[in-house]
């Protein structure tokens, strides 16, 4: 099983695909070619798709059953002891926990109570 999923790609390289694959959502393929049509197309999607991103992910004999490419993506496949996983990169100015983090100061029902307003 193959899935390319294309972002911002030209219209052409889009109609290449559904010769080979079957487009099930607007810029997302599926099928099932053979392992040299399948390079065969990604070699095509990194020459064609312009300012455009690309992912390809396909069946394969490891732990997780599968594999992916990434083409001028800012998230990007890493080898973390067989597995493979995806690194992102961290936003500029985002804070470590992942959240916001709880805000300072008193509440507005606690400034009620406190200064007897209801």
């Amino acid at each position: 099983m193959t899935v390319i999923v294309l972002t911002n790609c030209p219209a052409g390289l889009r109609g290449f695909l559904t010769r080979w694959l079957l487009e099930i959502s607007a810029g997302v393929f599926i099928g099932n070619p053979s392992a040299r049509i399948r390079d065969v197309l990604w070699d095509e999607v990194q020459q064609y798709a312009g300012q455009g991103r690309a992912l390809l992910a396909h069946t394969t004999n490891n732990e997780q059953g599968f594999t992916f490419r990434t083409h001028d993506h800012s998230w990007h496949p890493i080898d973390h002891e067989g597995l493979t996983l995806i690194s992102r990169p961290k936003a500029a100015g985002a804070p470590r926990g992942g959240g916001g983090g709880p805000k300072t100061g008193w509440s507005k029902a606690s400034k009620r109570r406190r200064f007897g307003r209801t």
